[in-house]
């Protein structure tokens, strides 16, 4: 019996001593491959200094408005706009950048919300001396939020708006009937656990190839997942305080305003994740373009542009139509800006 104790004693340490040593292995995995991700992946346009950190910053072509494109609940931040970014600055000055915390921008020590987002991006604007009016500001997703923030803001800058398939201050309240956000525990786990190298080791698997993505971009992406995911998990948890936040401000006056919504029809897989049946998804989009068609009125100058054919992610399903409501707002802030002369 005695032999039988100390045999069990002895197979309990080096359990322990093989689960210190996968841990300690983890984490050395993922310092590499952070030092790795920096030295194969730098960041297109340059790190600007916003009071201690960076937020990366992507500006390119040339000419006035400038158009700041601002990133939906994403992890792949300025990269989001890669479908579009060039098509844009063929015309005017366009900018692109990764919200604190995502891909190649450190994070900050506060939460994630409607004023900071708006400050980060008027300090990176400001301090690479691109702060200038007029801007024209085009938010995707929850980035609509933050683009609308930036307006509140910092409105004096802000000349015009495209809001891609946005986020409406009261979806949560509108579409409670027929489904509930639900947040996977094994998201937080895994992010809590980044810093052993789990979540690197399984961004092949969570960031899958993606036709609208280059492969480079693709593997930029996942070599910055394991900060970036945190990021989103922040952004995820603090979005009902931007919602309250954002729902005190919606006057846009005059200013040019597209709003796109995007109407294809749920896919299964959609339908899975949200937990609704393809009957219940038709009612869910009917409230969406209804909420766009508000959202269009907060301005009197606008247009509500519905895309039968395109998702979620607008700028990657019909990349013309992005481009082009852009455009026709930049036109419109350059004709009302020569009439003004």
């Amino acid at each position: 019996m005695k032999n039988i104790g100390t045999w069990t004693v002895r197979i309990c340490v080096a359990g322990a001593a093989l689960g210190v040593a996968a841990v300690v292995a983890g984490a050395a995995y993922e310092r590499i491959g952070q030092g790795r991700a920096a030295r194969d992946f730098p960041p297109p346009g340059r790190m600007v200094d916003v009071g201690g950190r960076k937020i990366q910053l992507d500006c390119r072509g040339t000419g006035s408005p400038t158009v700041v494109l601002e990133a939906g609940l994403s992890i792949d931040g300025a990269l989001s706009w890669s479908s579009v970014h060039d098509l844009i600055a063929r015309h005017t000055h366009t900018c692109a950048y990764s919200r604190a915390g995502v891909m190649w921008s450190d994070p900050s020590d506060s939460a994630p919300g409607f004023e900071r987002v708006a400050r980060d991006l008027r300090a990176a604007l400001a301090n690479a001396g691109e702060a200038r009016g007029p801007l024209v500001l085009v938010g995707q997703s929850a980035g609509a939020l933050y683009a609308m923030g930036y307006t509140k803001y910092f409105g004096a800058d802000v000349a015009g708006l495209v809001l891609v398939d946005p986020s409406h201050p009261e979806q949560a309240d509108r579409v409670a009937g027929f489904m509930k956000e639900t947040r996977s525990p094994f998201s937080r786990i895994a992010v809590a656990l980044a810093w052993t190298g789990v979540l690197r080791a399984a961004a092949p698997r969570l960031v899958p190839q993606a036709p609208y993505h280059s492969a480079h971009d693709i593997q930029a992406i996942r070599a910055y997942a394991p900060v970036s995911f945190r990021t989103q998990l922040a952004e995820g948890d603090a979005l009902d305080r931007t919602i309250t936040e954002a729902n005190g401000f919606r006057a846009l006056g005059d200013r040019p305003l597209v709003v796109l919504t995007a109407m294809a029809p749920y896919t299964q897989a959609e339908l899975g994740d949200m937990k609704i049946t393809p009957e219940q998804g038709t009612q869910v989009q009917a409230i969406w373009e209804q909420m766009h068609e508000e959202e269009a009125s907060w301005s009197s100058n606008s247009r509500h542009v519905v895309l039968p054919n395109a998702g979620h992610n607008i700028q990657f399903d019909d990349p013309g139509a992005v481009v082009d409501a852009v455009l026709s707002v930049v036109d419109s802030v350059r004709a009302r800006n020569a009439g003004q002369r």
